[in-house]
């Protein structure tokens, strides 16, 4: 190749396929200031290289964080529509093996894909039912302990506190007027009506996503990534392979420490005799999706379950059982199921679920660790710090060979 050609070559590689390349030839490319090499001033202004170097860091900064503030002031205000879509998205990675196993018996991926949905719109209709049915048939003895729960309570209180039973009725009685005042029950209706209505809406989209997930996701990330420039398209592709490879590993991961949870402080529930024991089960199960707070939280509504049916002593025991069923689950299930390639600092999981909260409350804290794993991944894969620096590709289609004609 002569040398003009290796000068246009050149040229060409350097040309950006989003810019304007004639305009910026023409313009000429703008200078850049030269820092010297000792402490000089770089300009007449007299700025100095380290008053240089610190503002330039400085209004980047400020950049990056301004469009952080705006992607998050956005996903807040399309909540409605984000935390659906992310839902779908986690129910894919764990559906996903279904469908590929219907397809692989012969059947078309639109009807898997149907079949996957609706199997799993039954199952979770079946828990609640199971739920419902358990907490009906116990309602009145159930009803009878919790009278006999609350005195107990009310004796703890006046042994230990020495609280009188007319500064517990007082403090009851002030509860009530602020509930059943009539603003506060307008507001109060208002917004269950809302909240309704937004979770039934938010149930229809994920559902749908999940069916379009489950039959076109290959298509629709390809679309996806066509929306990148082309020198970015590569690594868009490998990041997002990376982040599916961690979200699946994460999803299906937490499902079998979230059963193990739920099956066994179901068992020690079950042993001692409480009430409501599918309920609890499925409640822990739940919890379980959200790290330290989930977890917390079915384990205080166990606890108190046993207080109030079988009293302190029961309670004490089953607090056991919930506090070796979390370490157990914690320092032993979570670290040998998910490994690194999924791992999330600490602090990340609580900051992570802080902002969840904020964002779309109980929902937003579900979908708030798996999301900081999935950005974890990405990072890191970008960096070149991952475990695996290339995440599996699916295997080239052979094309036929042509035919050789006579």
């Amino acid at each position: 190749m002569s040398e003009a050609g290796r000068d246009d070559a050149e040229v060409s590689e350097d040309r950006s396929p989003v810019a304007d390349n004639e305009v910026l030839e023409e313009a000429g490319e703008p200078e850049q200031p030269r820092l010297a090499d000792d402490a000089a001033p770089v300009d007449d202004a007299g700025v100095t290289r380290g008053m240089y170097i610190a503002s330039t860091w400085a209004w980047r900064f400020l950049v990056i964080v301004a469009a952080v503030v705006v992607i998050g002031y956005g996903i807040r205000y399309l909540s409605e529509v984000v935390v659906p879509v992310t839902v779908g998205v986690l129910l894919t990675a764990l559906l996903v093996p279904i469908t590929n196993g219907l397809q692989k018996l012969r059947l078309p991926r639109g009807p898997a894909a149907g079949i996957t949905v609706i199997a799993t719109v039954v199952l979770v209709a079946g828990l609640l039912t199971l739920v419902g049915t358990q907490i009906a048939g116990q309602f009145d003895s159930l009803s009878t302990q919790v009278g006999e729960g609350v005195q107990k309570l009310r004796e703890l209180g006046r042994i230990n506190f020495g609280l009188t039973d007319q500064d517990v009725t007082n403090a009851i009685k002030t509860l009530r007027e602020q509930i059943t005042s009539g603003g506060a029950i307008g507001q109060q209706a208002a917004a269950v009506g809302t909240t309704a209505t937004h979770v039934v809406a938010g149930l229809f989209i994920s559902l749908f996503c999940l069916f379009f997930f489950l039959y076109q996701g290959d298509q629709i990330w390809a679309w996806l990534v066509r929306l990148f420039p082309r020198r970015a398209r590569d690594k868009a592709d490998s990041s997002g392979r990376r982040a599916w490879v961690s979200l699946t590993a994460f999803v299906r991961a937490t499902i079998v420490v979230a059963a193990v949870d739920a099956i066994g402080i179901s068992l020690g529930a079950a042993i001692l005799g409480l009430p409501l024991v599918s309920a609890i089960g499925i409640l822990v199960f739940v919890g379980a999706f959200v790290p330290v707070v989930g977890a917390l939280v079915s384990g205080v509504v166990a606890v108190l379950v046993a207080l109030v049916a079988k009293g302190p002593i029961v309670a004490i025991v089953m607090l056991a059982v919930v506090i070796g069923v979390q370490q157990l689950e914690a320092h032993v299930l979570q670290p040998f199921l998910l490994g690194r390639a999924v791992s999330v600092h600490p602090l990340a999981v609580i900051l992570a679920i802080a902002t969840g909260v904020i964002i779309a409350g109980i929902v937003g804290a579900l979908v708030a660790v798996p999301t900081a794993a999935v950005l974890n991944a990405i990072v890191n894969h970008l960096a070149g710090n991952d475990q695996d620096p290339e995440p599996p590709r699916p295997l080239p289609r052979r094309r036929p060979r042509p035919t050789p004609t006579d």
